[in-house]
């Protein structure tokens, strides 16, 4: 899949139900089109999987659920099973309303290595640039900052719009938002014992990294959206149960 990462952004999240999508569909797909790889699926969608590491406080939980106003989220993304796919180490951290992101594409077979306190080179890197390898590093510093082990693998089907040759503005509808404890740093897309997340409800994400577009706001009016909070990493461990995996 092609790299379309807002490295800034604001995000603004509300959960509807499935009978309001096939409308907001028809209004955004008026000024945006659909996401290419989510373009040849017959549901529009494509799956996404994060491994969640977090410390055995679970501190980055922590910090989102009494709101600290400048915090961090460590996760792995990955779309595929395979040796030969790639892993995405990613950090997702929020200062008071905008959300900032660093990624590094990294190779899947020294995730574990890493993960385990390998100093990190250009040589794990698919794409070998200055700016991923500032990323990586990054990454690991905080993940051996809180010594973060594996906590919980967060699987979803999104479907994507954005503007057309630009990534200024992204508008996401993800289902079937599942959960599942994990211990190790197995990158698998089968869950073994998947709890769901919002249940049947559709999580629609707003993005866009300069002024809100009018029309985003026409939307919000149109269909009556209210603003909610929807984190899948949060959400997915009060599902589970923080305690349970405090002592992962």
């Amino acid at each position: 899949m092609g790299d379309r990462l807002q490295k800034q952004r604001f995000e603004i999240k509300y959960r509807v139900n499935e009978y309001k999508v096939q409308e907001i569909r028809h209004f955004v797909s008026q000024y945006l089109t659909l996401d290419p790889f989510g373009a040849t699926q017959a549901d529009l969608s494509y799956s996404v999987h994060s491994l969640y590491v977090d410390s055995a406080t679970m501190k980055t939980f922590h910090d989102t659920i009494n709101g600290n106003r400048n915090r961090y989220k460590l996760r792995l993304r990955y779309y595929e099973n395979g040796a030969d796919q790639p892993v995405y180490f990613e950090i997702k951290r929020r200062f008071d309303k905008v959300i900032a992101k660093k990624r590094a594409k990294v190779y899947r077979h020294v995730v574990a290595d890493l993960l385990s306190g390998q100093m990190p080179t250009m040589d794990h890197l698919v794409e070998q640039t200055p700016e991923q390898l500032e990323a990586l590093d990054h990454f690991c510093y905080l993940v051996n900052q809180i010594q973060a082990r594996p906590k919980i693998h967060v699987a979803y089907r999104r479907e994507a719009y954005e503007l057309k040759g630009s990534n200024a503005v992204r508008v996401t509808m993800d289902r079937e938002v599942t959960s599942e404890s994990v211990t190790g740093f197995h990158l698998r897309t089968q869950m073994r014992e998947p709890v769901s997340v919002f249940g049947d409800g559709v999580i629609l994400e707003l993005k866009f990294t300069n002024r809100y577009p009018i029309w985003l706001q026409e939307l919000t009016q149109l269909f009556h959206l209210r603003q909610e909070s929807a984190a899948k990493y949060v959400d997915g461990v009060v599902r589970i149960g923080p305690r349970r995996l405090m002592t992962a």
